[in-house]
Protein backbone atom coordinates (compact mmCIF):
# COMPACT_ATOMS: atom_id res chain seq x y z
CA UNK A 1 0.00 0.00 0.00
CA UNK A 2 1.45 3.35 -1.06
CA UNK A 3 0.28 6.86 -0.26
CA UNK A 4 -0.76 9.80 -2.41
CA UNK A 5 2.52 11.54 -1.57
CA UNK A 6 4.52 8.54 -2.79
CA UNK A 7 2.73 8.64 -6.14
CA UNK A 8 3.38 12.37 -6.37
CA UNK A 9 -0.20 13.10 -7.43
CA UNK A 10 -0.74 16.44 -5.72
CA UNK A 11 -1.08 18.58 -2.62
CA UNK A 12 -4.14 16.86 -1.18
CA UNK A 13 -4.29 13.38 0.33
CA UNK A 14 -7.76 12.60 -1.05
CA UNK A 15 -9.35 13.63 -4.36
CA UNK A 16 -12.11 16.14 -5.00
CA UNK A 17 -15.33 14.80 -6.51
CA UNK A 18 -18.52 12.80 -6.07
CA UNK A 19 -18.12 9.46 -4.32
CA UNK A 20 -20.47 6.67 -3.31
CA UNK A 21 -20.85 6.24 0.47
CA UNK A 22 -23.85 3.88 0.52
CA UNK A 23 -27.12 2.87 -1.06
CA UNK A 24 -30.31 4.89 -0.73
CA UNK A 25 -31.76 2.16 1.50
CA UNK A 26 -28.90 2.65 3.98
CA UNK A 27 -30.07 6.17 4.86
CA UNK A 28 -32.85 6.07 7.49
CA UNK A 29 -33.84 8.12 10.54
CA UNK A 30 -31.29 6.14 12.53
CA UNK A 31 -27.83 7.66 11.98
CA UNK A 32 -25.13 5.21 10.94
CA UNK A 33 -21.35 5.55 11.18
CA UNK A 34 -19.20 5.78 8.05
CA UNK A 35 -15.46 5.90 7.49
CA UNK A 36 -14.17 7.60 4.33
CA UNK A 37 -11.37 10.03 3.41
CA UNK A 38 -9.59 9.26 6.67
CA UNK A 39 -12.54 10.70 8.62
CA UNK A 40 -15.31 9.38 10.83
CA UNK A 41 -18.66 10.42 9.35
CA UNK A 42 -22.35 9.80 9.96
CA UNK A 43 -25.31 9.50 7.59
CA UNK A 44 -29.06 9.75 8.21
CA UNK A 45 -32.27 10.64 6.38
CA UNK A 46 -34.38 13.49 7.74
CA UNK A 47 -38.17 13.71 7.84
CA UNK A 48 -38.22 15.62 4.52
CA UNK A 49 -36.37 12.74 2.84
CA UNK A 50 -33.12 14.68 2.71
CA UNK A 51 -29.98 12.60 3.22
CA UNK A 52 -27.38 14.19 5.48
CA UNK A 53 -23.68 13.28 5.71
CA UNK A 54 -21.56 15.11 8.25
CA UNK A 55 -18.51 14.60 10.44
CA UNK A 56 -19.19 12.23 13.31
CA UNK A 57 -18.21 14.17 16.43
CA UNK A 58 -20.13 16.79 18.39
CA UNK A 59 -17.93 19.91 18.89
CA UNK A 60 -19.04 20.18 22.54
CA UNK A 61 -17.27 17.11 24.01
CA UNK A 62 -16.45 15.08 20.89
CA UNK A 63 -19.26 12.55 21.29
CA UNK A 64 -19.81 10.25 18.31
CA UNK A 65 -23.30 11.02 17.03
CA UNK A 66 -24.03 7.54 15.63
CA UNK A 67 -22.36 5.20 18.10
CA UNK A 68 -24.79 5.13 21.00
CA UNK A 69 -27.64 2.76 21.85
CA UNK A 70 -28.18 3.54 25.55
CA UNK A 71 -28.96 7.28 25.63
CA UNK A 72 -32.65 7.96 26.23
CA UNK A 73 -32.55 10.35 23.28
CA UNK A 74 -31.71 7.35 21.11
CA UNK A 75 -34.00 4.84 22.85
CA UNK A 76 -36.94 7.26 22.73
CA UNK A 77 -36.47 7.79 19.00
CA UNK A 78 -35.77 11.49 19.40
CA UNK A 79 -32.30 11.74 17.96
CA UNK A 80 -33.45 12.82 14.50
CA UNK A 81 -36.06 15.61 14.62
CA UNK A 82 -37.21 16.85 11.23
CA UNK A 83 -33.93 17.10 9.31
CA UNK A 84 -31.93 17.89 12.48
CA UNK A 85 -29.91 15.56 14.70
CA UNK A 86 -29.27 15.63 18.44
CA UNK A 87 -26.10 14.59 20.20
CA UNK A 88 -26.93 11.63 22.47
CA UNK A 89 -24.75 12.99 25.30
CA UNK A 90 -26.06 16.52 26.01
CA UNK A 91 -28.83 16.89 23.37
CA UNK A 92 -27.22 19.69 21.38
CA UNK A 93 -29.14 19.88 18.12
CA UNK A 94 -27.58 20.43 14.70
CA UNK A 95 -29.21 21.26 11.39
CA UNK A 96 -28.36 19.46 8.15
CA UNK A 97 -25.94 22.30 7.41
CA UNK A 98 -24.02 21.30 10.54
CA UNK A 99 -24.83 24.46 12.50
CA UNK A 100 -25.95 24.04 16.11
CA UNK A 101 -29.43 25.50 16.47
CA UNK A 102 -30.32 24.49 20.04
CA UNK A 103 -28.57 23.84 23.37
CA UNK A 104 -31.62 22.90 25.46
CA UNK A 105 -30.17 23.57 28.92
CA UNK A 106 -28.18 26.77 28.20
CA UNK A 107 -29.62 30.30 28.06
CA UNK A 108 -26.38 31.68 26.61
CA UNK A 109 -25.99 32.41 22.89
CA UNK A 110 -24.86 29.42 20.84
CA UNK A 111 -21.10 29.65 20.18
CA UNK A 112 -20.20 30.36 16.57
CA UNK A 113 -17.81 27.42 16.69
CA UNK A 114 -20.67 25.05 17.54
CA UNK A 115 -20.83 23.51 14.09
CA UNK A 116 -20.04 20.24 12.36
CA UNK A 117 -18.72 19.94 8.83
CA UNK A 118 -21.55 18.83 6.55
CA UNK A 119 -21.11 17.61 2.97
CA UNK A 120 -23.13 18.06 -0.24
CA UNK A 121 -25.09 14.88 -0.91
CA UNK A 122 -27.31 13.58 -3.70
CA UNK A 123 -29.08 10.36 -4.61
CA UNK A 124 -28.12 8.95 -8.00
CA UNK A 125 -29.25 5.62 -9.37
CA UNK A 126 -30.20 4.33 -5.94
CA UNK A 127 -26.83 5.36 -4.52
CA UNK A 128 -25.85 7.98 -1.96
CA UNK A 129 -23.14 10.25 -3.38
CA UNK A 130 -21.13 12.61 -1.21
CA UNK A 131 -19.06 15.53 -2.52
CA UNK A 132 -15.58 15.55 -1.03
CA UNK A 133 -13.29 18.56 -1.36
CA UNK A 134 -10.35 19.28 0.92
CA UNK A 135 -10.82 22.99 0.12
CA UNK A 136 -14.49 22.64 1.24
CA UNK A 137 -15.83 24.19 -1.97
CA UNK A 138 -19.19 23.55 -3.59
CA UNK A 139 -19.41 20.97 -6.41
CA UNK A 140 -17.98 22.22 -9.70
CA UNK A 141 -19.30 19.30 -11.78
CA UNK A 142 -22.14 16.80 -11.55
CA UNK A 143 -22.40 13.03 -12.06
CA UNK A 144 -23.37 11.85 -15.55
CA UNK A 145 -27.17 11.88 -16.05
CA UNK A 146 -28.98 8.52 -15.67
CA UNK A 147 -32.20 8.70 -17.72
CA UNK A 148 -32.19 4.88 -17.87
CA UNK A 149 -32.94 4.75 -14.13
CA UNK A 150 -36.45 6.12 -14.72
CA UNK A 151 -37.03 4.33 -18.05
CA UNK A 152 -39.34 1.30 -17.59
CA UNK A 153 -37.64 -0.48 -20.51
CA UNK A 154 -34.46 -0.75 -18.43
CA UNK A 155 -33.95 -3.13 -15.50
CA UNK A 156 -32.16 -1.19 -12.77
CA UNK A 157 -29.01 -2.53 -11.21
CA UNK A 158 -28.67 -4.37 -7.96
CA UNK A 159 -25.57 -3.11 -6.16
CA UNK A 160 -22.77 -5.61 -5.62
CA UNK A 161 -20.60 -4.68 -2.65
CA UNK A 162 -17.08 -5.71 -3.62
CA UNK A 163 -15.30 -5.00 -0.36
CA UNK A 164 -12.08 -3.17 0.41
CA UNK A 165 -8.83 -3.02 -1.50
CA UNK A 166 -5.53 -2.13 0.09
CA UNK A 167 -4.34 -0.26 -2.96
CA UNK A 168 -4.30 3.39 -3.91
CA UNK A 169 -7.08 4.47 -6.32
CA UNK A 170 -4.36 5.50 -8.78
CA UNK A 171 -3.94 1.80 -9.58
CA UNK A 172 -7.65 1.54 -10.43
CA UNK A 173 -7.67 4.68 -12.57
CA UNK A 174 -4.76 3.30 -14.64
CA UNK A 175 -7.19 0.69 -16.01
CA UNK A 176 -9.07 3.26 -18.14
CA UNK A 177 -6.19 3.53 -20.66
CA UNK A 178 -4.78 0.00 -20.31
CA UNK A 179 -5.22 -1.69 -23.69
CA UNK A 180 -2.70 -4.49 -23.14
CA UNK A 181 -4.42 -6.12 -20.14
CA UNK A 182 -7.67 -6.79 -22.01
CA UNK A 183 -6.52 -10.02 -23.67
CA UNK A 184 -4.67 -11.68 -20.75
CA UNK A 185 -7.18 -10.70 -18.04
CA UNK A 186 -10.55 -10.54 -19.80
CA UNK A 187 -9.91 -12.72 -22.84
CA UNK A 188 -10.58 -9.93 -25.31
CA UNK A 189 -10.38 -11.21 -28.88
CA UNK A 190 -10.50 -9.71 -32.37
CA UNK A 191 -9.90 -6.20 -31.06
CA UNK A 192 -11.13 -3.78 -33.70
CA UNK A 193 -10.19 -0.50 -32.02
CA UNK A 194 -8.99 1.09 -28.79
CA UNK A 195 -9.24 4.84 -28.25
CA UNK A 196 -8.82 7.13 -25.26
CA UNK A 197 -10.02 10.68 -24.69
CA UNK A 198 -9.74 13.18 -21.84
CA UNK A 199 -11.90 16.29 -21.71
CA UNK A 200 -11.84 18.35 -18.53
CA UNK A 201 -13.22 16.22 -15.65
CA UNK A 202 -14.14 13.25 -17.89
CA UNK A 203 -11.85 10.54 -19.25
CA UNK A 204 -13.11 7.96 -21.73
CA UNK A 205 -12.19 4.62 -23.28
CA UNK A 206 -13.75 3.36 -26.52
CA UNK A 207 -13.22 -0.35 -27.21
CA UNK A 208 -14.55 -2.80 -29.77
CA UNK A 209 -13.58 -6.43 -29.16
CA UNK A 210 -14.78 -9.85 -28.20
CA UNK A 211 -14.82 -10.63 -24.48
CA UNK A 212 -14.62 -14.22 -23.24
CA UNK A 213 -16.10 -13.36 -19.85
CA UNK A 214 -19.12 -11.50 -21.28
CA UNK A 215 -19.57 -12.36 -24.96
CA UNK A 216 -17.82 -14.19 -27.78
CA UNK A 217 -19.19 -11.63 -30.21
CA UNK A 218 -17.55 -8.27 -30.78
CA UNK A 219 -18.98 -5.66 -28.38
CA UNK A 220 -18.55 -1.92 -28.47
CA UNK A 221 -17.86 -0.51 -25.01
CA UNK A 222 -17.96 3.21 -24.25
CA UNK A 223 -16.49 3.60 -20.76
CA UNK A 224 -15.88 6.84 -18.89
CA UNK A 225 -15.12 8.37 -15.51
CA UNK A 226 -17.04 11.49 -14.52
CA UNK A 227 -14.60 12.72 -11.92
CA UNK A 228 -12.31 10.39 -10.01
CA UNK A 229 -14.78 8.01 -8.36
CA UNK A 230 -17.71 7.23 -10.70
CA UNK A 231 -17.33 5.00 -13.77
CA UNK A 232 -20.03 4.11 -16.30
CA UNK A 233 -19.66 1.76 -19.26
CA UNK A 234 -22.22 1.47 -22.02
CA UNK A 235 -22.20 -1.89 -23.83
CA UNK A 236 -24.33 -2.30 -26.93
CA UNK A 237 -25.59 -5.63 -28.22
CA UNK A 238 -28.69 -7.83 -28.20
CA UNK A 239 -28.96 -6.84 -24.53
CA UNK A 240 -27.88 -3.22 -24.13
CA UNK A 241 -26.37 -2.55 -20.73
CA UNK A 242 -24.90 0.19 -18.57
CA UNK A 243 -22.31 -0.80 -15.99
CA UNK A 244 -21.50 1.19 -12.85
CA UNK A 245 -18.30 0.94 -10.83
CA UNK A 246 -17.73 3.18 -7.81
CA UNK A 247 -14.63 3.32 -5.67
CA UNK A 248 -14.21 5.57 -2.64
CA UNK A 249 -11.09 6.15 -0.52
CA UNK A 250 -11.29 4.97 3.08
CA UNK A 251 -7.74 5.76 4.13
CA UNK A 252 -4.74 6.96 2.14
CA UNK A 253 -4.04 3.89 0.01
CA UNK A 254 -7.26 1.98 0.75
CA UNK A 255 -10.59 2.00 -1.12
CA UNK A 256 -14.08 0.49 -0.93
CA UNK A 257 -15.80 -0.51 -4.20
CA UNK A 258 -19.19 -1.39 -5.68
CA UNK A 259 -20.56 -2.63 -9.01
CA UNK A 260 -23.93 -2.65 -10.74
CA UNK A 261 -25.38 -3.30 -14.19
CA UNK A 262 -28.56 -1.95 -15.78
CA UNK A 263 -29.91 -3.96 -18.71
CA UNK A 264 -32.29 -3.11 -21.55
CA UNK A 265 -33.83 -6.41 -22.69
CA UNK A 266 -34.90 -6.65 -26.36
CA UNK A 267 -38.50 -7.31 -25.33
CA UNK A 268 -40.82 -5.04 -23.37
CA UNK A 269 -42.34 -6.36 -21.26
CA UNK A 270 -39.67 -9.00 -20.67
CA UNK A 271 -40.25 -12.60 -21.65
CA UNK A 272 -39.01 -15.56 -19.61
CA UNK A 273 -35.69 -15.69 -21.44
CA UNK A 274 -35.09 -12.03 -20.63
CA UNK A 275 -35.88 -12.58 -16.95
CA UNK A 276 -33.22 -15.26 -16.78
CA UNK A 277 -30.70 -13.35 -18.87
CA UNK A 278 -30.71 -10.05 -16.91
CA UNK A 279 -29.23 -11.37 -13.62
CA UNK A 280 -26.80 -13.51 -15.63
CA UNK A 281 -25.56 -10.38 -17.40
CA UNK A 282 -24.98 -8.60 -14.09
CA UNK A 283 -23.14 -11.63 -12.71
CA UNK A 284 -20.96 -11.83 -15.82
CA UNK A 285 -20.17 -8.13 -15.57
CA UNK A 286 -19.22 -8.51 -11.91
CA UNK A 287 -17.00 -11.50 -12.68
CA UNK A 288 -15.18 -9.48 -15.34
CA UNK A 289 -14.50 -6.71 -12.81
CA UNK A 290 -13.33 -9.23 -10.22
CA UNK A 291 -10.67 -10.32 -12.70
CA UNK A 292 -9.20 -6.84 -12.30
CA UNK A 293 -9.70 -6.95 -8.51
CA UNK A 294 -7.66 -10.13 -8.34
CA UNK A 295 -4.72 -8.12 -9.71
CA UNK A 296 -5.29 -4.90 -7.75
CA UNK A 297 -5.57 -6.78 -4.44
CA UNK A 298 -2.19 -8.46 -4.87
CA UNK A 299 0.05 -6.08 -6.80
CA UNK A 300 2.83 -3.91 -5.45
CA UNK A 301 2.40 -0.14 -5.85
CA UNK A 302 3.37 1.03 -9.32
CA UNK A 303 4.77 4.47 -8.58
CA UNK A 304 6.25 4.72 -12.08
CA UNK A 305 5.04 2.67 -15.06
CA UNK A 306 7.68 1.01 -17.25
CA UNK A 307 5.66 1.94 -20.31
CA UNK A 308 6.17 0.39 -23.76
CA UNK A 309 4.55 1.03 -27.12
CA UNK A 310 1.09 -0.56 -27.15
CA UNK A 311 0.25 0.03 -23.50
CA UNK A 312 -2.14 2.92 -24.04
CA UNK A 313 -1.69 6.53 -22.80
CA UNK A 314 -1.03 5.85 -19.11
CA UNK A 315 0.82 9.13 -18.70
CA UNK A 316 -2.12 11.22 -19.92
CA UNK A 317 -4.51 9.40 -17.56
CA UNK A 318 -2.22 9.98 -14.59
CA UNK A 319 -1.89 13.63 -15.52
CA UNK A 320 -5.71 13.90 -15.86
CA UNK A 321 -6.11 12.39 -12.38
CA UNK A 322 -3.91 15.06 -10.79
CA UNK A 323 -6.54 17.78 -11.26
CA UNK A 324 -8.55 16.26 -8.40
CA UNK A 325 -5.64 16.27 -5.93
CA UNK A 326 -4.58 19.88 -6.42
CA UNK A 327 -6.14 23.28 -5.65
CA UNK A 328 -8.98 24.43 -7.89
CA UNK A 329 -6.87 27.31 -9.13
CA UNK A 330 -4.64 24.74 -10.88
CA UNK A 331 -7.38 22.57 -12.42
CA UNK A 332 -7.35 24.26 -15.83
CA UNK A 333 -3.59 23.80 -16.00
CA UNK A 334 -3.89 20.03 -15.59
CA UNK A 335 -6.83 19.84 -17.96
CA UNK A 336 -4.95 21.74 -20.66
CA UNK A 337 -2.06 19.28 -20.37
CA UNK A 338 -4.21 16.14 -20.37
CA UNK A 339 -7.11 16.97 -22.71
CA UNK A 340 -6.87 15.13 -26.00
CA UNK A 341 -7.74 12.07 -28.07
CA UNK A 342 -5.43 9.08 -28.63
CA UNK A 343 -5.63 5.97 -30.80
CA UNK A 344 -3.62 2.99 -29.57
CA UNK A 345 -2.40 0.81 -32.41
CA UNK A 346 -2.28 -2.95 -32.57
CA UNK A 347 -5.94 -3.44 -33.53
CA UNK A 348 -7.70 -4.52 -36.73
CA UNK A 349 -8.58 -0.96 -37.66
CA UNK A 350 -5.26 0.49 -36.54
CA UNK A 351 -2.52 -2.13 -37.12
CA UNK A 352 1.14 -1.56 -36.38
CA UNK A 353 1.99 -1.62 -40.08
CA UNK A 354 -0.30 0.15 -42.53
CA UNK A 355 -1.53 -2.01 -45.39
CA UNK A 356 0.29 -1.41 -48.67
CA UNK A 357 -1.70 0.46 -51.26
Amino acid sequence: MATTAEYGIGEFTFPRGWFMVGESADATNKPIPLRYFGRDLIMYRGASGRVVVMDAYCPHMKTHLAKNESSYIVMDGKQVEGDDIRCPYHAWKFGPDGMCNEIPYSPAPIPKAAKIRSYPVQEWGGLILMWHDEEEGEPDFQPHPLPEWEDPKWVNWNVDYLGELNCHPQEIIDNITDKAHLGPIHGSTDMELFESEAKDHVIRQLLAAGHRTLSDEVMTNDTWYTGPGLLLSRMNGYYNSLMMICHTPIEDGQVRAWHGLMVEPPNFPMNEDDKAAVPAFQEGSKMALLQDFDVWANKAPCLSIMQVIGDGPFGKARLWYKQFYNPRKDVKKYQAKSNGHWVTKGTKRDPWVEAAE
